[in-house]
């Protein structure tokens, strides 16, 4: 007798595990246990109403909020193990650093400050984490912290520029960010722990901003304004051979490098309102990845590295 029911006992195991495979994967806008793929690409949208934080495949399939809150929830970053996501939150009252697992579970606050803290970048070996602290109108600056939270050091000081939007180099060594120091925005390049700081971009008229190193560290891409148009450039990490990649009347903005850095994330607002894009590193094979009804904003993209 027992042989008889084997075969209806198996099929009702593999529907068991067919249902739970769909639950792990919905785009529906309800809890999600998401495991994340190599190149899957977090962003933020305001698409429910208010910022989340998303997280979808590279060819734009199976969204999924992954925060549900009715704060400000945005500025998502991969940790190194793709186990976790670094973001900015204001549902405690002001923006801080919050951390949770890939699957949204797990929300942890990092920061307790009474400034606004924002655009967080996991070092490569997952043990610190570099963001933005506003101050003031006229002054930002860039700090560490350990993973957990501890160890908080201001890492720029210079209390009379504006030094913001860190990006960690892929060899743990030098992070990148743009500052306002010399009458306008440059990208700047300076070691782990603060010292030697360079600017690399000398780009005569325009806003030189969110710079991203490319996978094997010779790159950083940036987006760079003029005139309310803002257009993507790469540059070599020395500040050489800077090279400009898209050419519109349109905003293009927030690079964010391919695992494999032979394609580029960024928000684009040519076609109506801002989507999330991907193209060739060298700026050709533009393909768009969201389409979002209505006057909704998707950008801040960090792409699994």
């Amino acid at each position: 007798m027992a042989g008889k029911w084997r075969p209806a006992l198996v099929m009702l195991i593999a529907a068991v595990l067919m249902l739970a495979f769909t639950a792990c994967n919905r785009s529906d806008g309800g809890a999600s246990t998401l495991v994340p793929a190599q190149d899957d690409i977090a962003f933020q949208a305001d698409r429910d109403g208010n910022a989340e934080v998303y997280v979808m495949n590279a060819d734009g399939s199976n969204q999924t909020n992954m925060t549900h809150n009715s704060a400000w929830d945005g500025h998502p970053a991969w940790s190194p193990d793709r186990s976790k996501i670094a973001f900015s939150s204001n549902r405690d009252g002001h923006l801080e650093i919050y951390v949770m697992n890939a699957d949204g579970s797990n929300v942890t606050r990092l920061t307790n400050n009474s400034a606004d803290d924002g655009v967080p970048c996991w070092s490569p070996d997952g043990k610190k984490i570099v963001f933005e602290e506003y101050f003031t109108a006229d002054n930002a600056e860039i700090f560490v912290i350990n993973a957990d939270g501890s160890n908080m050091t201001n890492i720029s000081n210079n209390n009379s520029s504006w030094d913001a939007h860190p990006s960690w180099s892929p060899d743990g060594n030098k992070i990148a960010f743009m500052s306002i120091r010399e009458s306008d925005w440059g990208i700047y390049v300076m070691n782990a722990d603060g010292s030697g700081q360079t600017r690399i971009s000398n780009h005569p008229g325009w806003n030189d901003d969110y710079p991203c190193w490319s996978p094997d560290g010779k790159k950083i891409a940036f987006h760079a304004g003029r005139e309310g148009i803002w257009e993507l450039f790469v540059i070599n990490a020395d500040g050489a051979g800077l090279t400009q990649l898209t050419s519109n009347l349109y905003a293009d903005i927030h690079p964010s490098w391919s695992p494999d850095g032979t394609r580029i994330a960024f928000s684009s607002d040519r076609d109506g309102h801002y989507d999330i894009y991907i193209m060739d590193a060298d700026g050709s094979n533009v393909t768009r990845l969201t389409y979002t009804d209505g006057p909704y904003i998707n950008f801040f993209t960090s792409w699994w590295q």
